[in-house]
């Protein structure tokens, strides 16, 4: 059974960093893209980062571009988000998810694995 786990949430104050991982159970990890999501409760799960099976990292534009970083470890079956400059508009849960695919990493439904979320919370 394929399971994903996140890490390293936690709380911060407004500027500070967490880097998020997300291990996976995955056999072949070097052929899965995977992606990062965030929920706020009562809203939509957003898309934030995802790095391609072929190590191309995309963002979901400027709300994180620039303080984002999305990386993989092959070797240890992990995916990281490096998460500079946070602000409180970034407390969230994040969720890491899994794909076979290597297009529309963007879209919830691409995904066909999701681990169980890890509170972030950003103060003010």
């Amino acid at each position: 059974q394929v399971q994903l786990v996140e890490s390293g949430g936690g709380t911060v104050q407004t500027g500070g960093s967490l880097r998020l991982s997300c291990a996976a159970s995955l056999r072949t990890f070097s052929a899965y893209s995977i992606g990062w999501f965030r929920q706020v409760l009562g809203k939509e799960r957003d898309f934030v980062a995802a790095i391609s099976s072929a190590d191309i990292p995309e963002y979901s534009g400027d709300s994180v571009l620039g303080r984002f970083t999305i990386s993989r470890d092959n070797n240890k079956n992990t995916v990281y988000l490096q998460m500079d400059s946070l602000k409180p508009e970034d407390t969230a849960v994040y969720y890491c998810a899994a794909t076979p695919s290597r297009l529309r990493l963007g879209q919830f439904g691409t995904y066909n694995f999701w681990g169980q979320g890890t509170q972030v919370t950003v103060s003010s």
